[in-house]
């Protein structure tokens, strides 16, 4: 089932430990096929290296098992909670990356203090609240999180001594939000052990997003 999603899905994996966001078997990747609305998963504790299409497991939306030999992700039921409740979404990523979830572990935002903030994010990175691993609480959190954290235009937020749930149309988008959430957070912390990161407005934050989200990258072209 979903052969180009699962190559999709696990050749996007190897995006994760390149970009040093995950250590040994930490850390997922879904993508859910528009058609039929089933969802694509890493396999629970499988090293990143041995990761093949045809290992990858599909899920339906409510987290049961259509088509695999290996158990899913321990996180499957939060993927699937979350594509319920967000219908746009098209792609999670989940990752402990180091400097994001320090953040994470302290219960803060991370906070707007870049230009390349304001252009990914539209403004801090909110952390959501405490929540259970295993289930659908993590789900629940963060959806409320992006519904209604600090910044709701964020594609990512970090969960409370968890990690980085990041979320867009597709999973490349989504693994591009992790990769980035990682690099923002890393210069946040290193800029607060420098002194005190000058803060950048509320109104230049929505003009660089919205320069960035209209005018950055190739125009499509038409045939």
């Amino acid at each position: 089932m979903l052969e180009t999603l699962r190559k999709t899905v696990c050749d996007l994996h190897a995006e994760l430990p390149r970009n040093g966001l995950v250590t040994w078997t930490s850390g997922n990747i879904s993508g859910r096929d528009p058609a039929t609305g089933h969802v694509v998963i890493k396999p629970s504790g499988i090293r990143f290296g041995d990761l093949r299409p045809e290992n990858m497991v599909v899920v339906d939306l409510d987290a049961n098992v259509l088509e695999g030999e290996h158990r899913p992700s321990s996180d499957t039921a939060t993927h699937c909670y979350i594509y319920r409740e967000m219908p746009e979404i098209g792609g999670i990523v989940h990752t402990h990356s180091p400097y994001a979830t320090a953040w994470a572990a302290l219960g803060r935002d991370i906070p707007c203090v870049l230009t390349a903030m304001a252009d990914e994010f539209g403004g801090p990175i909110p952390c959501g609240g405490f929540a259970f691993i295993g289930g659908e609480e993590i789900g629940h959190e963060v959806v409320r999180t992006l519904r209604q954290g600090a910044n709701p235009r964020s594609p990512a937020v970090i969960m409370q001594n968890h990690g980085v749930f990041a979320v867009a149309a597709t999973p490349l988008a989504a693994v591009t939000a992790a990769v980035m959430c990682e690099d923002v957070a890393r210069v946040a912390a290193i800029a607060h052990l420098l002194g005190t990161p000058l803060p950048i407005s509320k109104e230049d934050v929505a003009r660089l997003y919205e320069r960035y989200t209209c005018a950055y990258g190739q125009a499509p072209t038409t045939t």
